[in-house]
């Protein structure tokens, strides 16, 4: 392969390269990933059962952590 067609290859390789990055850097500046209405969306389709399912499984699972942190705290240390 020849010097010159080697540098070429490098050279468009590295310039794509910088315009992905830069197009990277440029959509999460201004906010091309953010979902902004899912969450609003989901909050407008969901029924009130649905919602009081969700509240009841996040009091669960607060009281979980809070029980397993007790549980944690409470082991008798064993001397022998």
């Amino acid at each position: 392969m020849s010097p010159v067609l080697l540098a070429i290859m490098i050279s468009v390789s590295l310039f794509l390269g910088a315009f992905g990055v830069f197009a990277f850097l440029w959509g999460l500046k201004t906010g091309q990933f953010d979902d902004r209405s899912k969450f609003l969306d989901a909050v407008h389709t969901d029924g009130v059962d649905e919602l009081n399912e969700a509240a009841m499984l996040e009091k669960r699972k607060k009281e979980a952590i809070k029980r397993k942190s007790d549980k944690s705290s409470a082991h008798p240390i064993d001397k022998k």
